[in-house]
């Protein structure tokens, strides 16, 4: 018994052997996607992207704007002149989080009873919820700074905080997950049947022989390509249909835009990742190689493109490995994500639908 299984023992050792791809990816892949995630994945949100119309102008102000930028959860980016181009500002993806500081933001103060608005875009419940604790704590900390600098029984009436932050959630204001999640669990499902399904039926027919014998026919090889591509895209198109009535009907996720866009754009996302699956089929020999090689792509778009995590909250070399994946894309068309280059791209794509 014990020589019968020593010798299946070392013919499997050999098989490993022999197939360096899949020995490599075993040991080496899960090691890295451990030091990408662990370098890239961070709840803690700071430097959020953050707009400021300082009507007040006054030294209270700056004294306030100081303390928002020491924080390092607000990264003040933008001096809108008015709250109409702050509002433009949020709802492009410019800014997460806008400031308005009132005109007689000083003379509140002096009366003992000051309040600043903090308008959260909350489309990311999780970049919401850290901007929002943060403006809580700052406005906490900083009550306590003006109560320390001034006379004892003069400043807070029925005892209320001399600094009010008014915080408004914006786009979720109830803060559902499922309207953040549900949309980009469709794009990674996406991804993944489109990658792995058109990988696989490559490989499978390089398997079988069968490849060899399309390549020497009279078959061009963009009608080749053409030919592999389009039945998937049209099942991917079936399955993002279904997908869209389940998120709106069952999780009661809202469906608002152009549906004719969000199905062209769509396309384009498609036609990407069915390219990504064909470069996985050309790296691969064999359908097990094919899986594990879409897997390699699946699994760090669903944790670096902002699906799960946020990007602000990335280091920057993250941020731009982010940038690369065509899944960080699909959830900004989605909705789900919004970036101002991809949004003006949206605005000049829109009247073409």
């Amino acid at each position: 018994m014990w020589s019968r299984l020593h010798g299946i023992i070392v013919k499997e050792f050999v098989q490993l052997g022999r197939d360096r791809l899949a020995l490599t990816l075993m040991l080496f892949v899960p090691v890295a996607m451990l030091f990408i995630f662990g370098w890239a994945i961070n709840t803690d949100v700071k430097h959020a992207p953050t707009a400021v119309v300082d009507q007040s102008g006054s030294v209270e102000a700056r004294t306030l704007l100081e303390a928002l930028a020491n924080s390092q959860y607000f990264d003040v980016r933008h001096w809108p002149r008015s709250t109409r181009e702050l509002t433009r500002m949020i709802d492009d993806g410019t800014a997460k989080v806008g400031i308005v500081i009132p005109p007689d933001y000083a003379r509140q103060l002096a009366r003992g009873r000051a309040q600043v608005q903090v308008i959260v875009d909350a489309s990311d419940p999780q970049v919401a919820t850290s901007a929002m604790n943060a403006a809580t704590s700052l406005a906490a900390a900083r009550s306590l700074a003006l109560l320390a600098q001034t006379r004892e029984g003069t400043v807070l009436r029925n005892d209320a905080p001399p600094l009010d932050f008014r915080v408004r959630a914006w786009y979720n204001p109830d803060l559902v997950s499922a309207i953040f999640i549900v949309p980009g669990l469709i794009g990674a499902l996406l991804m993944q049947t489109t990658v792995s399904v058109m990988a696989i039926a490559i490989v499978r027919e390089r398997e079988r022989g069968t490849l060899e014998a399309l390549v020497v026919s009279p078959i061009r090889r963009w009608e080749l390509l053409l030919g592999k591509i389009a039945p998937n895209l049209l099942v991917a198109y079936g399955q993002m249909t279904m997908a869209l009535v389940v998120a709106h009907f069952v999780f009661d996720v809202p469906i608002r835009g152009s549906l004719v866009l969000l199905y062209g754009l769509s396309a384009v996302f498609m036609w990407g990742t069915l390219g990504v699956g064909i470069f996985v089929s050309a790296a691969s020999r064999t359908v097990p190689q094919a899986m594990q090689l879409s897997f390699m792509t699946f699994l760090p778009s669903i944790y670096l493109s902002g699906l799960l995590f946020p990007i602000e909250g990335m280091p920057p070399g993250a941020q731009w490995l982010a940038h690369v994946i065509p899944l960080t894309y699909y959830v900004v068309v989605l909705g789900v994500y919004p970036k101002p280059v991809v949004m003006a791209a949206l605005r000049v794509a829109a009247p073409l639908f």
